[in-house]
């Protein structure tokens, strides 16, 4: 296994399981959130108007909501093949190491802090 920011090979596992982790519980989050995006009846002699507005506001949050995971999920891949190519904890526009507690943190961070403010 390739050397990672100057990290060990059980910082790297913990760094794997913790990504494994995130990305199982964006899986289960979206077995939940899946309700909510279903579409939402016409009948409005079943169901009011106001109670149909609150119902299409509620999908049209369940859809962002959904797509910020999906957002995550790719980052949080992305960071999984970093680890597996050994490039993982790298500072994409400097080139130094993130910080430990940063990854932990956001294990998908691609830049250190200074060059994430500036």
């Amino acid at each position: 296994m390739a050397r990672i920011t100057g990290l060990n090979d059980a910082e790297v596992e913990d760094f794997r399981k913790l990504i494994v982790q995130r990305l199982s519980d964006l899986d289960a989050e979206d077995a939940l959130g899946r309700e909510g995006q279903s579409v939402v009846s016409l009948d409005q002699q079943a169901v009011g108007r106001l109670f149909r507005q609150d119902a299409l506001l509620g999908q049209s949050m369940a859809k962002a909501t959904q797509a910020r995971r999906d957002g995550h999920r790719r980052a949080l891949t992305a960071a999984l093949e970093r680890l597996n190519r050994g490039d993982f904890g790298y500072c994409e526009e400097c080139g130094e190491d993130i910080a430990v507690k940063r990854l932990e943190f956001d294990p998908s961070a691609r830049r250190c802090i200074s060059c994430a403010s500036g």
